[in-house]
C-alpha cells in the first residue's frame, strides 16, 4: 500500500473522472473511494482510462452503512465492483461501525469470504474503536489490515494509534488536514513549515508520514494536488515534531463512531 494517498470526496461526475485522472498522472497510486461518495465509477474510468498498468494502482472503496449484514454486503459489494468496472478491489472497508445496529460482526464475515475469493486483496475497517476491533478479532480471528480515522494534528489518536500498531493494523487517516477547522493557519504550524521552507499542508502530512500514518489528502487544486504528494524530499525533526504534537485539541471535525450513523 502507497505511503500516501488521495481522498476523492465528494469529487463526482466528468470533472471527478479528469481529476482523478491527473491525480494518477501527478504520482498518486492510490485512490480513496467509498459507495456513499457516489463516484465509484468515475474513480474506475480514471483507472481504466489511465496508463499506469492496474497492478500499480491500489484502489479503495468502503460498504454503506445500509448495507451491513452478510448477504447484504456480498450483494453491496457486487454493486460497487460493477460501478468501478474492475476485477478486484484492493482495499475494502467497512465505512463505520454502526455499533446501534450490532451487525459489523456478521458483516465482517462477508469481507473475509470476499478476500478468500479473491475479489478484495485486503480487509480492513474504518473509523473502529479499540473495543469493535477486538469483538472482531474474537469473533473472527482475523485482524484489520487498515483501520481508517480521522487524524490530524488537532487530533491526533495517540491511543487509537497505538492499539492499530500493537495489533500489525496500518492507520490511515482521513480529514488529514483537519478539514472545517482553522489548522492550516495555525501559528506553530506556520512556523515549523517556514523553518522547513514548505507549505503548511506539506508539513502536516509530513507530520502525518513520521508518525506511521497514511494521510489520504484531497484538493482538486493542481498546485496543491502536486505539493500534497511532494512530501518524501524533506523531514521533521523530533523538536518540530512535538511542537506539532502540542497543538492537540482533542476535538474531532467529524462525527464519533459511537453515534455516527450513514446509510
Amino acid at each position: 500500500m502507497p505511503a500516501l494517498g488521495y481522498g476523492t470526496y465528494p469529487i463526482t461526475g466528468d470533472e471527478g473522472v479528469a481529476v482523478f485522472g491527473r491525480a494518477i498522472e501527478d504520482g498518486y497510486r492510490m485512490l480513496d473511494s467509498a459507495a456513499s461518495y457516489g463516484n465509484e465509477t468515475e474513480v474506475g474510468a480514471a483507472v481504466r482510462e489511465s496508463s499506469v498498468p492496474r497492478s500499480e494502482l491500489f484502489v479503495t472503496t468502503k460498504l454503506r452503512g445500509e448495507s451491513h449484514g452478510r448477504d447484504e454486503t456480498l450483494k453491496a459489494f457486487e454493486g460497487s465492483l460493477t460501478r468501478l468496472g474492475l476485477d478486484y478491489v484492493d482495499l475494502y472497508l467497512i465505512h463505520w461501525p454502526l455499533p446501534r445496529l450490532d451487525r459489523y460482526v456478521d458483516t465482517w464475515r462477508a469481507f473475509v469470504e470476499l478476500r478468500e475469493e479473491g475479489l478484495v486483496r485486503s480487509v480492513g475497517v474504518s473509523n473502529f474503536m479499540p473495543e469493535h476491533v477486538d469483538r472482531l478479532v474474537d469473533e473472527t480471528g482475523v485482524v484489520p489490515a487498515v483501520n481508517q480515522v480521522e487524524m490530524h494534528p488537532y487530533f491526533p489518536q495517540p491511543a487509537q494509534r497505538a492499539y492499530d500498531a500493537g495489533r500489525g493494523i496500518v492507520t490511515q487517516a482521513w480529514s488529514p488536514l483537519g478539514r472545517k477547522s482553522d489548522l492550516l493557519g495555525n501559528e506553530t504550524l506556520d512556523d515549523v513549515a517556514y523553518e522547513v521552507g514548505v507549505t503548511p499542508g506539506q508539513a502536516v502530512l509530513r507530520w502525518h508520514v513520521q508518525h506511521g500514518s497514511v494521510p489520504l489528502p484531497k484538493s482538486e487544486d493542481p498546485t496543491r494536488m502536486a505539493q500534497n504528494l511532494d512530501v518524501f524530499s524533506f523531514s521533521l525533526s523530533e523538536e518540530q515534531m512535538g511542537r506539532l504534537d502540542g497543538i492537540a485539541t482533542g476535538e474531532r471535525v467529524g462525527g464519533h463512531p459511537l453515534e455516527h450513523e450513514e446509510f
